[in-house]
């Protein structure tokens, strides 16, 4: 890792508690899409039944929870079931989760049909782990068997060497819907899929690849809740600056389609930013489907019709006169 900064450093964003709440919120949603079941002959209980009966064992230990934490110790527990965000493990009087995206055999699968025949092939194994997040208001623990990868004492010494604004390089290890999970080497950061491109990103499978390195920008650290906000977009130009220079209204530029839809279709300028050609902006469209004359890849000339730098809106046309 390096503490290098390019010339061309954006501001830094405003990271609270909010920012976290909605991107664990939307992890929440994206794990949750695959019906509950658990293990073995047990019947078949509410998320919220589960839940408060993990609650209340990991309470009792709550001791040796904040110590495993604290110290960055490695534990092997016992998978004992699971529900549809990922695992339930124990073993030496401790209770806990460990969430689908922090397993090592798992990362970067998307089938959400296949995903519970997956977890069930854990049931019964013993896994190494890390304790990367205990709540005691909540009586949350969360387990993960990708930070137990990295030797013990690793996180604490990565969180003291990371600092805000930071350029540090990691390995792509998950993809979601929401966002991009990075290895810097022993602590996972993400980077929200709204911090992965200037410009509209569909998926962030657009804009990396699993297993590939990649340099970022350390946003904000949370070093109690073993999180680390990260960017790609703030390494790069903000092409949103002088908008009004490169692109003034009325001008004709080349342009991208990067998404055809029933409304309009999605471009993208060459300086990065994609802007919408609404369907009553696209002569060929009276009376056609879009995707008869207009397809993802395809080069097209476009007329800037109006421009919101402040808000990164841009309306483009087709009629170019």
């Amino acid at each position: 890792m390096t503490g290098q900064k390019k010339k061309y450093e954006n501001p830094m964003p405003e990271v609270d508690d909010g920012w976290w709440a909605s991107v664990l919120a939307e992890e929440n949603r994206s794990s949750m899409q695959s019906p509950a079941r658990s293990a073995g002959s047990r019947p078949e209980v509410s998320e919220e039944a589960k839940n408060a009966h993990i609650e209340k064992k990991v309470i009792a230990d709550w001791n040796q929870v904040k110590d495993l934490y604290m110290r960055d110790q490695i534990i092997d527990l016992t998978v004992t079931g699971h529900n549809r965000g990922g695992l339930l493990v124990e073993g030496d009087g401790l209770h806990g989760f460990v969430p689908f995206s922090h397993l090592v055999e798992l990362a970067g699968k998307t089938e959400i049909a296949q995903r519970d025949q997956d977890l069930e092939t854990y049931v019964g194994r013993s896994i190494r782990l890390k304790v990367i997040e205990c709540v005691p208001e909540d009586g949350r623990v969360v387990f993960s068997e990708r930070a137990a990868q990295s030797e013990p004492g690793k996180r604490a010494e990565l969180f003291h060497a990371l600092q805000a604004g930071q350029r540090v390089q990691g390995a792509v290890t998950n993809i979601t819907d929401f966002g991009v999970f990075i290895d810097l080497g022993g602590v996972e950061g993400l980077i929200h899929i709204s911090e992965l491109s200037w410009g509209r990103v569909t998926h962030p499978s657009q804009i990396v690849k699993m297993g590939s390195t990649i340099d970022v920008q350390v946003l904000d650290l949370a070093p109690e809740r073993c999180r680390v906000a990260l960017s790609l977009k703030r390494l790069l130009p903000n092409p949103w600056q002088n908008a009004s220079v490169d692109f003034p209204e009325g001008s004709i530029k080349k342009a991208v389609i990067t998404s055809v839809l029933s409304f309009g279709a999605f471009a993208r300028l060459d300086i990065g930013v994609e802007g919408l050609i609404h369907i009553s902006e696209i002569p060929q469209a009276e009376g056609k489907p879009l995707r008869e004359f207009l397809s993802d890849g395809q080069e097209v000339q476009v007329r800037i019709l109006h421009l919101d730098a402040s808000h990164q809106r841009l309306g483009l046309s087709m009629r170019l006169e």
